[in-house]
């Protein structure tokens, strides 16, 4: 039997002087992979400084949810949408783009969709 390797992993990192939490998913989400990070991504937002948390999501790996998870995915979003500054999303062309305009509805800053790592660190980084 093969196991399907899925979760989020996370991680603070700079550009120059400015901090973002990075964000990477991997195969198709479940609820439980939200009970392990949500705490984790809750105590980053609280050390990250500045207007506006910014985030880099990698999606390269991402399969997508199960309903659950979309569900934990969305009230995470309501809870916090408020502290986000800048959202950038790579990876995934196609429904990446779709992702960041519903994005944009639940959260107080920019959200944007890249196919390359580089452009949407430059992108967080002006």
């Amino acid at each position: 039997m093969k196991m399907q390797q899925h979760g989020l992993t996370l991680g603070l990192a700079r550009v120059g002087d400015v901090s973002f939490i990075s964000i990477k998913a991997v195969g198709r989400l479940s609820h439980e992979d939200y009970l392990a990070i949500t705490p984790m991504l809750e105590a980053a937002l609280e050390r990250v400084e500045g207007q506006g948390v910014r985030v880099l999501l990698d999606a390269r790996e991402l399969e997508g949810w199960e309903l659950r998870a979309a569900w934990d995915d969305l009230k995470l979003g309501l809870r916090h949408g408020h502290e986000f500054g800048k959202i950038a999303l790579y990876g995934q062309p196609g429904w990446l783009g779709l992702a960041a305009r519903v994005g944009g509805w639940f959260i107080s800053g920019e959200v944007r969709a890249f196919e390359e790592e580089g452009a949407a660190i430059d992108w967080l980084a002006q």
